[in-house]
């Protein structure tokens, strides 16, 4: 009750200020809110054999809850602080478990369904600019409403989402309002460093000149795969990332164009190899554990590529992403190669001005060493069906966006999945949710 009523002031509070602020012209900080709430179900499927990692073929259903403070303040000249205090609460399907697309992009694999305060993002950005070119920026989500230099580097250091600056596609990145799938919201196979709720402590360096950007990151990893705690050991526990963006790639008129980002990482931890642990299960004559093979240093290096394509009211993404597939999934889920497209239609089509509407098909799959690790028994963090027939795991969603009233958005989602977890010898699932989000 104390966690609701604490919640209920912050919403009250938060609401005061931002209607406090419209009246004013300009104010060096911005106040936002939002608050997320899923539930999410599964029809009963075919299920010959389950394992510990498997989903359930029939259970209740689950529930997401999320709540964020979006505060941003600018104290000096080109400096920014940001400072998001957030809740979350509930639980997934099947304890998160047993499908590497998950249905659901809000929900984090924590265990306690009991709601729980933590700061998911405190960081500083310093600005150094780098012509008199100037662009109007309208307040929003950790951004001030102000008229800034257009063309600068900004070095970013504290705690945030590499998500937040990386592999951003306008069309497919956010499940608060647009797809819900993890395989979804970003490059699938992107292993991307960040603690169990998805937040990492690093610094990024960002290079912003007219069209062309390029962005570079150096961050820490889970001491445990998919772990809450975070660490930074040099060339032995790390994460980094640089990604190459070209915005207005092809350019026809001002609604019709083409933007387009091509990043490559490389992961380092305590990880465990798939062929090792195989060997070493074969020699014990028992089921291999990549948790007996681990070893600092390891990596996992891959590439991803996206393009965004406007045509007025329509909107078109594809994304392929890659890695190497040799050590073990550390910190996002279990995807070794993934290709996404999708669409995103404007609801002025049809006179509904802030409604869209969303369709998307993913298609992921494993390397040859991790589905034969799961083939002889093997478990990940996320997946594990005790045995393995194996298919790539395809997955296509619907969701429609009403805005009932003002900030408050309702969406309907129906997601199919076909062979999850890589399994042809289960399912397929059916996957229904009403998504809730309220905005400040």
């Amino acid at each position: 009750m104390k966690f609701i009523l604490f919640i209920l002031f912050l919403f009250l509070f938060t609401t005061t200020l931002v209607a406090q602020d419209s009246l004013a012209k300009y104010r060096p900080y911005s106040i936002h809110a939002q608050a997320t709430l899923i539930p999410q179900y599964h029809f009963n499927f075919n299920a010959p054999y389950t394992g510990a990692n498997s989903l359930q073929p029939s259970e209740a259903i689950a529930t997401s809850f999320t709540t964020t403070f979006f505060l941003a303040y600018k104290p000096l000249k080109n400096t920014y602080l940001i400072f998001n205090p957030e809740a979350a609460g509930g639980k997934g399907l099947s304890k998160t478990l047993g499908v590497a697309g998950f249905p659901n992009g809000e929900i984090y694999r924590v265990g306690d369904p009991a709601p729980h305060p933590f700061i998911a993002r405190l960081y500083v950005e310093q600005q150094f600019p780098l012509s008199d070119r100037k662009e109007a920026i309208d307040d929003d989500l950790n951004q001030i409403k102000e008229t800034k230099h257009a063309d600068y580097i900004s070095v970013i250091a504290g705690k945030f989402s590499l998500a937040d600056f990386f592999d951003a596609s306008e069309i497919s990145n956010d499940p608060r309002t647009q797809f819900l799938n993890w395989s979804l919201m970003g490059s699938g196979s992107w292993d991307y460093p960040a603690n169990t709720r998805g937040y990492t402590m690093g610094a990024v360096l960002q290079f912003i000149y007219h069209d062309f950007h390029v962005r570079a990151a150096l961050t820490t990893v889970p001491i445990e795969a998919n772990g809450p705690d975070l660490q930074f050991r040099w060339n032995k526990a790390m994460g980094s990332v640089i990604e190459f963006e070209k915005k207005n790639l092809l350019h026809f008129s001002e609604n019709v164009y083409t933007c387009a980002s091509l990043g490559f990482y490389l992961n380092k931890a305590n990880m465990g190899n798939y062929d090792l642990s195989i060997q070493q299960g074969t020699q014990l004559n028992k089921t291999p554990a990549i948790t007996t093979t681990r070893e600092y240093g390891r990596d996992k290096k891959g590439w991803y590529i996206s393009i965004d394509n406007h045509f007025n009211k329509i909107h078109h993404y594809i994304n392929y992403s890659r890695n190497d597939g040799q050590n073990e999934t550390w910190a996002f889920t279990e995807i070794d190669r993934s290709f996404a497209t999708g669409l995103h239609i404007d609801g002025d089509l049809w006179k509904r001005k802030n409604d869209h509407l969303g369709i998307a098909f993913v298609a992921n799959g494993l390397s040859d060493p991790h589905k034969n690790y799961l083939a002889a028994g093997g478990y990940g963090f996320l997946i594990g069906d005790g045995k393995l027939n194996y298919g790539s795991e395809q997955i296509t969603e619907l969701y429609y966006s009403w805005n009932l009233i003002k900030k408050l958005f309702i969406s309907p989602d129906y997601q199919f999945i076909n062979h999850p977890a890589y399994n042809k010898d289960r399912g397929p699932v059916h996957v229904v949710s009403l998504r809730i989000h309220y905005e400040l």
